[in-house]
């Protein structure tokens, strides 16, 4: 699993500290991870699998293909933004650009305050 952990964050570009902050663990703890000094929970691999929008056979080594298949969205039916769930197996862009992880909270953030501004009407 350690060199497919490398792999992924060095190919979005991640630092240790971004992903440690976003699975919600000490730096050093994800570090051991990468290095093999440590093995991660089965609930925390799940969480990495999904932050990094991979399955868990995936970083197991079980297979080399990295992608999940397409969700399967039904019509009318809303994906929910600050689901991880539903968001692991699909990839947001604007302007053919992929959203990261940071750009969809701040998204959210967004529409959030937009939201709360137009509510009380300022």
């Amino acid at each position: 699993m350690l060199n497919r952990l490398a792999e992924l964050r060095k190919s979005r570009k991640w630092s240790m500290q971004y992903i440690a902050d976003q699975l919600e663990i000490a730096k050093s703890t994800y570090a051991g991870y990468e290095s093999g000094y440590r093995e991660p929970s089965l609930d925390t691999t799940k969480k990495i699998a999904e932050l990094f929008k991979t399955s868990v056979d995936y970083l197991l080594e079980k297979t080399d293909d990295q992608h999940f298949p397409p969700l399967q969205v039904k019509e009318n039916s809303p994906v929910e933004l600050t689901d991880q769930t539903q968001l692991a197996n699909i990839q947001l862009a604007i302007d053919e650009k992929i959203l990261s992880p940071e750009e969809l909270y701040h998204f959210i953030a967004f529409i959030r305050a937009k939201r709360e501004i137009e509510k009380n009407g300022i």
